[in-house]
């Protein structure tokens, strides 16, 4: 085990890979010589040459565009976009081709290929530079979707995408890439992909969560211990598929949920999450489950506003203690 950054977890896993496997390369806007916008891809065009690492022109629809077409070739891409706010210039190539070409040519084909894109608010960036865009992928089939809060999930979960014949949107919260963790420095470290993982053991509330919103969950699970409160954290990490059996066995344990999501409240995870908790254990919720998400406005540049926004330790604490009280 080594300890290293999000950041540096992401890059080893990348390293890894293409070391392991040939048919593996980057591409995307800076990730060669400038070696990423949050240095991901650092030292990365030193090692594997310019074949296997590629800048791309500022296109968005061209990097997907032509991900797909070497996917379909034999080869393994891995595109990153600068932001996931970009994705939108890209959705036809993702939603129309991307995801529906393996079901379209009846299976004939498959489509090896992983869009890392990060994203998330709390760096005022503004409203087009901090939106969590997660549903609008996990409204799709035909995809998988990750979002990995630790380091060594990060390089798990992003190992099994490369290796994984479907296509994969790997997720990467901006504000986690300086946490530090422990991280396997076996080559074959592999975290299966639709797997939720329980990262704190508690009786009273289970707080679902995933990417910076499971950081923030523990955060507030281990404040909350010393006030009395035993909450269990489920950290989602793979959001297509949905692991909901870990999410049902952990509240049929609690009686109680609260799920925390960065994305707007209106459709979002948490209400998906809470109405298929609501459809098949209804009997055993003894409070009515509580969602801590961001709100419906267009994030706004000022801090302290932007604070407001999405989603604080203190509010999921205060979402607890409603839960537990029966305070709404």
């Amino acid at each position: 085990m080594s300890e290293m950054t999000y950041r540096d977890a992401i890059n080893v896993a990348l390293k890894e890979e293409m070391r392991r496997d040939p048919s593996v390369f980057v591409l995307g806007e800076d990730v060669a010589l400038y070696e990423g916008s949050f240095k991901v891809t650092r030292g990365l065009l030193a090692e594997f040459g310019e074949e296997r690492v590629k800048d791309t022109p500022i296109s968005e629809n061209t990097i997907i565009g032509v991900s797909i077409g070497a996917a379909m070739g034999g080869l393994r891409p891995v595109a990153e976009l600068m932001t996931v706010n970009f994705a939108l210039l890209a959705m036809d190539q993702i939603i129309n081709h991307m995801a529906k070409i393996r079901s379209m040519f009846g299976g004939q084909t498959f489509l090896p290929m992983t869009v890392r894109m990060p994203g998330g608010g709390g760096s005022q960036l503004g409203a087009q530079h901090s939106q969590s865009l997660e549903t609008y992928f996990m409204h799709c089939p035909g995809m998988h979707l990750l979002y990995p809060a630790t380091p060594s999930d990060a390089k798990g979960l992003l190992k099994s995408a490369i290796r994984d014949n479907n296509p994969v949107i790997f997720l990467e919260h901006e504000l986690l890439y300086n946490s530090k963790g422990e991280v396997p420095d076996d080559p074959e470290f592999l975290i299966p992909i639709g797997k939720a993982d329980i990262k704190r053991t508690g009786e009273s509330v289970t707080i679902v969560g995933y990417g910076r919103m499971t950081v923030l969950a523990l955060q507030a699970a281990e404040e909350l211990a010393g006030d009395g409160f035993s909450c269990e954290v489920v950290d989602l990490r793979s959001l297509a598929p949905l692991d909901m059996d870990v999410i049902l066995a952990s509240v049929r344990k609690t009686g109680r949920l609260v799920v925390v999501d960065e994305c707007w409240r209106t459709c979002g995870l948490g209400a998906e999450i809470v109405s298929r908790v609501y459809e098949a254990c209804f009997d055993i919720l003894q409070a009515p489950a509580k969602r801590v998400s961001g709100l419906d406005v267009p994030m706004p540049y000022s801090r302290k506003i932007e604070m407001i926004c999405i989603p604080q330790v203190e509010t999921i604490k205060q979402a607890v203690i409603d839960v537990l009280s029966g305070t709404y």
